[in-house]
Order: C-alpha cells, then structure tokens, then sequence
C-alpha cells in the first residue's frame, strides 16, 4: 500500500457555502463579470487621441476579434449583436481562468448551473430573434427545413422539436460544463498526487513526485488553451443559432 489519500469526489467538486445561497462558484462568476466590466470602462475612459495600449489595446483587439467571429457567422446585420458576445466571450473566459490558479483550481463553469443558465438565455435569445424576423412562420420553418416531402414531415418535425427545443440548448451547456470539469478533475488529480509524494513517509516514493508535477504543468498550460478554445466554442455557436433564426427560409428556398 502508497497511503496515498484522495479526498472523495464531492470535496473536489463541491465547495462550502460562504454564506447561505452563496458558495465560491458564485463568487468566481460574480468577480468575473466586475472585472470584465471593470477593464472596459478603464478602455473607454482611456485617452482616444494616442495610439492605444496597455488595457484599452487588449480591449480593441478583443472587440475586433468577436466582430470577426460575428461577420462570419451573421454578417453585417449582425454587427448589432456584437457589445451581447464580446460580454458573453469575456465573461465565460474569465470564469475558466481559475481553474488554472493553484489552490482555486476550479472554473466556475465546471459546474452545470452557470453553463446551463447561459445556454438558456441563448435558447430565448436565438427564438426570439427568429419569432421577430420570420413570425409565425419561424415555428414551421424550424420543424421542417425546405424541401422535406410530406410523407416525411411528422418524423422530421418530431425530430426538428426535440433537437432544437431540448438538445440544442442542452449540448451547447453540457459541453462547456464537461470541459472545464475535465480538466478541472485532471489539475486536482495530479496536484493531490505530487503533494502526497513529496510530503508522503516514503523515500523511495519522493523522486516520482517529478512526474505528476510535470503532468501537472503541462495540464495547466493546456487548460489555458481549453479555457480559451470553450470560451470561443460557445460564443461562435450563440452566433451561429442567432444568425440561423435571422434567416430569411422562404427567399432561401426561392433561391435554390
């Protein structure tokens, strides 16, 4: 037997409440969206007559890069919704963050609540934009694409409600929440393991601390990248399912 000791799952996923209704995950979330907020009016504040640097510079490449990601995705009639998926791009980003910052190591959105709640406001956002653009006509064109035949359509319809009405929403959360929680379990796997190497009673064990701590390093550099990259994923989708609902169908199908 090692005596190695791992703490059981619940301790590495579950954090103690500060006060009630009000556990770390949330203090992460809300020290996200002050500090997202906080950098944007230091950018704007800044002083437009110079060449910009320092926060306002981060800021202007950040906006430019959410405006790229919409005009591929919406076009110019989406440029609108860019200030909606600069916030939702910086905000998910700075709650992946840390999981990477030794002894936090844990993103808010490891946990299903807070990728659900986005996924959700997407989901009526996206909707939304459809039932303005196309009225009533959104609900057909969503459970029948042009071109379904009619012996088809009640199949194709069924399969249309469920994937867009629950799966769509689902899958967009469940797969920023399973993510960050890999990684998240993977960072505390290799932390635990390095301490109770170096601090177990075993000698001949200590030297293999090198191992797990260089797994460790390499995780957290990779997590960096995931943090980013799932960032990225959720806000590009947002912009894909808005740009989807903004579409005209019946001038599509006219077209072809």
């Amino acid at each position: 037997m090692l005596g190695l000791e791992f703490p059981e799952i619940n301790e590495v996923i579950r954090w103690v409440d500060l006060f009630p209704t009000f556990n770390k995950i949330a203090l992460i979330a809300c020290a996200a969206a002050i500090i997202g907020t906080v950098v944007f009016l230091l950018a704007g504040n800044a002083d437009s007559t110079v060449a910009p640097k320092g926060v306002r510079n981060l800021a202007e490449i950040t906006v430019e890069f959410i405006e790229g990601m919409v005009m591929e995705t919406i076009g110019k009639a989406g440029l609108k919704w860019t200030p909606y998926m600069l916030s939702f791009f910086v905000f998910i980003y700075l709650c992946n963050l840390p999981g990477i910052i030794p002894i936090v190591y844990m993103p808010a959105t490891a946990r299903m609540a807070l990728p659900l709640f986005l996924a959700l406001v997407v989901w009526v956002i996206y909707n939304a934009v459809g039932l303005k653009h196309q009225g009533a006509g959104y609900i057909t064109h969503m459970l029948w694409p042009p071109g379904v035949p009619i012996f088809l359509k009640p199949l194709v319809g069924l399969i249309e409600f469920v994937s867009n009405i629950f799966v769509r929403p689902f899958a967009l959360a469940i797969r920023l929440f399973a993510n960050m929680l890999a990684g998240h379990m993977l960072l505390v796997t290799f932390a635990i393991l390095t301490e109770e190497l170096i601090i177990g009673d075993s000698l001949i064990l200590k030297p293999l601390a090198v191992l797990p701590f260089f797994m460790l390093v390499f995780v957290t550099a990779f997590e960096v990248l995931v943090g980013f990259l799932q960032a990225y994923i959720f806000t590009i989708l947002a912009c894909v399912f808005i740009g989807s609902s903004m579409e005209n169908h019946d001038e599509h199908a006219e077209v072809h």
